[in-house]
């Protein structure tokens, strides 16, 4: 099979290469998926760079959790059925050393979920860790119909996998932009309410806008600069759920009095930690969203495998709006 690889971390440009790999077999319970696109994300890059000073986990890595594409080969134990069946991965890379940058891809049969008739591929590979992470931190602490919710970078692959699932749960919106492209991808996922926290005051806004009375859940993308616009929007026994930090020597620093007095909770969600049920679920009810027609996902970039040093880079980079694909 062809496929990216790197045998160091480091840069790009410096360690990833393009070659021929023998083809995958699976194991007893696992798929075998022939990748038609495969998703690019943060986690990824500290996978490449050794984010925290982590060490390569394996001598020789195929990067990337996420994917779409058709199941061409099953291993014992897997139902006939699932052969032929058009499928979106999650965690394809998570614990072994070949993820979806390559023609094929050997993962657990519960990591490739089926993918709806009406969803292309591109759609498929915009779904794993973005929506896995976006879904705990929305709907772990009970149903949003009817609530408020506040989304903390909007734009980014979480957050406008936040907005297009809470949505689609029937919740008010609102979120958190830094520029006016990102404005436009918030307002095309459905927001209720965008704000552009350099030009206006979020907490202002967003209590302006909810008559003081908050919002129910906070999805956050950088707590530890946030947490006193969480406590100042969150409604009684509101939940913030933060799921990012660029900086891993970060310390949170929580008012307590404030806290206590409105009850609030506070959930940290990375989806490589995520509980076997809740990922279940989380399959279960993205899927749902997709096929409603109701999961339509930015996507900034789509390059060939032999780009993908450049979509890494733009990953890097931080200014793409959207997901970044590489087409197999």
């Amino acid at each position: 099979m062809r496929a990216a690889f790197f045998d160091r971390q480091g840069a790009a440009r410096e360690v990833l290469k393009i070659g021929t790999l023998p083809d995958p077999e699976p194991g007893f319970g696992e798929v075998r998926v022939r990748v038609e696109a495969s998703g690019l994300n943060p986690s990824d890059i500290k996978t490449r760079t050794g984010f925290a000073g982590a060490p390569m986990p394996f001598p020789r890595i195929v990067p990337h959790q996420d994917g779409a594409g058709t199941i061409d080969r099953l291993g014992p134990g897997v139902p006939p059925a699932r052969l032929g069946e058009r499928v979106w991965l999650y965690k394809a890379q998570t614990g072994k050393a070949f993820g979806s940058a390559a023609d094929l891809v050997v993962v657990p049969s519960a990591h490739a979920v089926p993918l709806p008739d009406t969803a292309s591929f591109d759609i498929g590979a915009c779904l794993g860790v973005a929506a896995m992470t976006a879904h705990r931190c929305l709907f772990a602490d009970g149903d949003l119909r009817g609530r408020r919710v506040l989304v903390q970078g909007g734009a980014g692959a979480v957050g406008t996998a936040a907005i297009l699932l809470a949505k689609w749960a029937g919740a008010w919106v609102a979120v958190t932009v830094s520029r006016e492209e990102q404005a436009a991808v918030a307002k095309a996922a459905g927001a209720d309410l965008v704000i552009n926290r350099h030009r206006e005051s979020v907490t202002d806004g967003l209590l302006a806008a909810t008559g003081s009375n908050g919002v129910a859940r906070i999805v956050d993308v950088d707590l530890t600069a946030n947490i006193g616009t969480a406590v100042a929007c969150l409604a009684r026994d509101g939940v913030v759920a933060a799921y990012s930090t660029e900086d891993p020597q970060a310390t949170l620093s929580i008012p307590f009095l404030p806290a206590l007095r409105g009850g609030f909770a506070f959930r940290f969600v990375y989806v490589y930690t995520m509980p076997e049920a809740a990922l279940r679920q989380a399959a279960e009810e993205i899927s749902a969203c997709v096929a409603s027609g109701a999961y339509s996902p930015a996507i900034a970039m789509k390059l060939p495998l032999d780009r993908i040093a450049e979509a890494h880079e733009a990953q890097e980079s931080g200014k793409a709006i959207g997901k970044i694909l590489i087409g197999l």
